[in-house]
């Protein structure tokens, strides 16, 4: 494929982008919208990001070998290159990263699930439905990107759209047949999934996040809209409207599925058992009942099921394949994810929550699981949203026994400030809490500690294995620090 090529597939004007138009007629191997990691051969896109403005890398790039520019801004005086002026860098990113990978969605059944909580545990409900239907299924969600048998860590949640569209290429050239697709809100106000093709979105809730970035909750609701919005008129918008936002968007969609655990839905539960051992739905739908079963626990994790068996309904999946999909799912890294063994006599569970909405249904679930006391381990992020760290610590102090306040990731704030914030919620309350700002130390005491029968629930990373500091990043997992801990409690126990 040439630069012109590449350039009429993704509807961009050439026509006074070069001096010399033989240099649209270069082989162009791929796209990319980072001049360190650009190859040659490439075609550069300078995006404006957060802190820089990408045409300040535009003589890196040609250095590297780019054979055209894609930018906002006008071509700088004596550059020899193609330089395609557009409106909207990140829009034509998403152009022609699809025209390059040659629109693989249109190839595939893709799904798209956002919202504040739920999102990665429904992508992974519903690549299991589509699995057990028969159609081999890729994920993309925060936690991992799977291809076939392939899995890789996530860089973040929703990659570039470039990038995106190269992981739906190779999902196609390894033979899948659908995708399921964590959507953040972040990726649809920087545009990296336009230009996908959607057969069916989700919905499953909206609460306070990411106001760093968006600024109110309006913007946040006016991204999320967004994926609806790009979503064919024939594609289902499954959506929870128990949810106040759920509801508003139910009444502008084209085509609304609507599901809930308490309003009068198109899709909800006739009954609903929910234990320590897992859930146990009777679900009503608009193609017969179902009968769902999971060894995933609590109210949460009920919403994130039927939101799945919703859209796998909404898709006319066989019945069998949707309960023997939610049934596969047993468990989903960092989130409720119990780490301690039936040997220990205490129970230690690491979940993402990181929203005081998020961290309430977790606690509440957790208190189910305890004889004793509920002790709770979290901290917050730093550069994002602060009016959220008290209103976390009021959370904590109300549904826990005992709170330890550590550090999450404090990128380039002081955590002492960060901690600072969060005692704001907990010195209303009379929930004995502490400050241990050493993470692993908060875990290590947390668990050698708790008395049995208690519960530890430590709170906000999941997943992740790293932390995030000003000028470093150091590996660091929860769930392997946690582990370790446990073990040291039973060696000091069989010494004893």
């Amino acid at each position: 494929m040439t630069v012109r090529d590449l350039l009429q597939r993704a509807g961009l004007e050439t026509a006074s982008s070069v001096r010399d138009s033989t240099l649209l007629d270069r082989p162009v191997t791929g796209v990319g919208c980072n001049s360190r990691s650009l190859a040659a051969g490439e075609l550069f896109v300078a995006i404006r990001g957060l802190r820089h403005d990408g045409t300040e890398f535009a003589d890196e790039a040609r250095s590297r070998g780019a054979v055209a520019v894609v930018a906002e801004a006008t071509r700088p005086s004596g550059f020899d290159l193609p330089w395609i002026r557009v409106p909207d860098a990140r829009a034509a990113l998403a152009a022609v990263g699809a025209g390059i990978s040659g629109h693989p969605s249109r190839e595939l059944v893709v799904i798209g699930t956002t919202g504040t909580n739920g999102k990665t545990t429904t992508t992974y409900l519903l690549e299991a439905m589509l699995e057990s239907a028969g159609l081999r299924c890729g994920r993309i969600s925060s936690v991992s990107y799977r291809i076939g048998p392939d899995e890789q860590r996530a860089t973040r949640t929703t990659p570039e759209a470039h990038e995106l569209q190269s992981l739906l290429r190779r999902m196609v050239d390894r033979q899948c047949r659908a995708c399921a697709l964590e959507v953040s809100s972040h990726a649809l106000a920087l545009r990296r999934v336009d230009q996908v093709s959607f057969d069916a979105v989700v919905f499953t809730n909206l609460t306070r996040d990411h106001l760093d970035f968006h600024g109110d909750m309006a913007s946040y609701f006016r991204a999320k809209r967004r994926l609806f919005e790009m979503a064919d008129e024939t594609s289902p918008a499954v959506v929870n409207i128990d949810d106040p936002y759920g509801r508003t968007l139910a009444a502008e969609v084209r085509r609304p599925v609507t599901y809930g655990l308490d309003a009068a839905a198109d899709v909800a539960p006739d009954r609903m058992d929910l234990s320590t051992d897992g859930i146990d739905l009777d679900l009503r739908t608009t193609r017969g009942p179902l009968r769902l079963q999971s060894s995933l626990v609590g109210r949460s994790n009920t919403y994130n099921i039927v939101a799945a068996a919703a859209t796998g309904t909404a898709l006319d999946l066989p019945p069998p394949a949707i309960e023997q999909g939610i049934a596969s799912v047993t468990r989903v890294p960092g989130r409720m994810q119990v780490v301690s063994g039936s040997d220990d006599p205490v129970t230690v569970i690491v979940d993402f929550a990181h929203t005081d909405n998020a961290l309430r249904g977790v606690l509440e679930t957790a208190r189910g699981f305890a004889r004793g006391r509920l002790v709770t381990v979290f901290g917050c992020g730093g550069d994002r949203d602060v009016k959220k760290r008290p209103l976390m610590g009021a959370v904590a102090s109300r549904c826990s026994d005992l709170v330890i306040v550590t550090s999450d990731n404090p990128r380039s704030e002081d955590p002492h400030r960060i901690a600072e914030d969060i005692e704001l919620g907990l010195v209303s309350g009379r929930t004995p809490w502490l400050t241990v700002l050493d993470r692993s130390e908060a875990i290590e005491r947390s668990v050698r500690e708790a008395r049995p029968g208690d519960v530890v629930v430590i709170a906000g990373k999941g997943h992740e294995q790293r932390q995030v500091f000003a000028t470093r990043s150091v590996p660091f997992d929860d769930a392997v620090v946690a582990r370790e801990a446990l073990a040291a409690r039973r060696g000091r126990s069989r010494v004893g």
